[in-house]
């Protein structure tokens, strides 16, 4: 056990990390809300499934609304703070306390790192699970029996909370299971069960919940819906409709010349979309088309795919949706939680006081140097010159940019929102490399002990 005042630093730096990263609500007056906060959490009093609005993180806002949802930010900052800490001492930086309050300073100040844990969003959690796969499949070696436990909870939740997160988890574990193919010695199929069980228990959490909620084993809903969206943008539905139509089965052939040529605005700003029963009564029609489309269009898919990939790799801007008129979420707490609308109405976002322009200004430039800085690593290690777990890490994190990209922009549609909840992993894998090569420089001088 640590002697008392090593244990009173650590908790000083836990308590000090977590104040930064919910600075954000704090200044706020309330935790922050975006437009898809108030789907997830009417999913409880609704009893219903919706496209993309977990049940499960409806679930978790629901734990937090008698103390105004703070149990829920306060929760997301402390994972946060759990997850660097673990991520720099098994890469050789633990047990300094001024150094994890230092790293999530930085983070907080040059990425959208506070952002996401002080939002009332899901977005938080990709990054954790993508972290806490990546301890258990890659630094199992480092971690104690209680917290691969942890890990694993983590992870399913994590999962859980987004089909777009358990996704990106499984293209990793995808991953990680060729390197253990061919390396078997720097893989082992244990490491690989604990990642698989997390991801299974993520699933099993999603059919446990939906069915709590709604009474019916089922998936949240989505999936090909919203890739309708996508192809909807990229004229591919056009294209369809104008080869297809009339045709009797499909009622946006009455339709054809009408529809947007932009997926936001069909999905959440068309009286067109809402007259024809949204997503309950134009689902299957639209699953229908983005399915048919794929087997009759593969070039042209592939392509807008590729395209749409690369404009979401670099769609990374910090504070997308979190502006002063989330409608949505008002009704919601207005309808199923109204002894908080007055601290809600109090809030400076209500008030229009939040602005992202000079947040922006700063971390967007930094955000794209460090993805273009994660090849460089890669490059470096080659020639020895970065040691190989910083390696490993740039790797995941690059894997990672691209599955997320991949998920989010071919699958559905790129948004910043989607681009900046993965970004700030390539600032903290960039940032470890520089302590570790700082570290072996102070070493090879005497200022500091090398790294284990």
């Amino acid at each position: 056990m640590l002697p008392l005042h090593d244990r009173a630093r650590w908790a000083l730096a836990i308590v000090l990390s977590m104040t930064v990263l919910i600075a954000p609500a704090v200044w706020n007056h309330f935790p922050l809300l975006q437009y898809d906060t108030g789907g997830y959490l009417a999913r409880w009093y609704e009893g219903t499934l919706v496209p993309s609005r977990a049940v499960v993180y409806g679930l978790i806002l629901n734990l937090g609304v008698p103390l105004s949802f703070w149990p829920v930010v306060l929760g997301q900052s402390a994972l946060t703070v759990w997850i660097t800490a673990l991520m720099l001492r098994a890469h050789g930086l633990g047990e300094r306390p001024g150094l994890l309050l230092g790293t999530i300073a930085v983070l907080s100040a040059l990425t959208s790192l506070p952002w996401l844990t002080a939002i009332l969003l899901t977005d938080i959690f990709c990054g954790l699970g993508v972290f806490a796969l990546y301890l258990l499949l890659m630094r199992n070696e480092a971690l104690s029996g209680p917290e691969r436990v942890g890990l694993i909870v983590l992870t399913a939740v994590a999962a859980a909370t987004h089909s777009a997160t358990i996704a990106v988890l499984a293209a990793l574990l995808v991953a990680a299971t060729l390197l253990w193919l061919f390396n078997r010695a720097r893989m082992p199929a244990a490491n690989l069960r604990r990642g698989l069980i997390a991801l299974v228990l993520g699933a099993l959490m999603v059919f446990a919940a939906d069915y709590a909620v709604a009474k019916r084993l089922a998936w949240t809903p989505g999936g090909f819906a919203l890739s309708f969206g996508r192809m909807l943008q990229d004229g591919i539905v056009k294209k369809y409709l104008d080869e297809h139509c009339p045709n009797p089965a499909l009622r946006l052939c009455a339709y054809k010349n009408e529809l947007p040529n932009d997926a936001d605005v069909w999905f959440w700003g068309s009286k067109l979309f809402d007259s024809l029963g949204r997503f309950a009564g134009l689902g299957k029609e639209m699953e229908k088309i983005a399915v048919d489309s794929l087997i009759q269009y593969p070039v042209l898919q592939a392509e807008t795919a590729a395209i749409a990939t690369a404009k979401q790799l670099v769609a990374v801007h910090t504070g997308e949706g979190v502006v002063h008129w989330v409608w949505h979420t008002y009704f919601i707490i207005h309808d199923f939680t109204p002894r908080l609308e007055p601290e809600m109405w109090a809030a400076r976002q209500q008030r229009g006081e939040i602005s992202f322009a000079a947040i922006n200004a700063l971390q967007y430039p930094l955000a794209l140097l460090s993805i273009a800085l994660l090849p460089v690593l890669l490059l470096l290690a080659r020639h020895n010159k970065v040691p190989p777990d910083i390696a490993e890490l740039a790797a995941w994190v690059s894997l990672t940019l691209l599955a997320n990209a991949f998920v989010c922009g071919a699958l559905s549609n790129p948004h910043d929102r989607y681009g900046a909840r993965v970004v700030w992993l390539a600032s903290f894998a960039v940032a470890l490399a520089a302590l570790r090569a700082y570290q072996r420089h102070a070493a090879v001088r005497g200022i500091l002990p090398a790294s284990r």
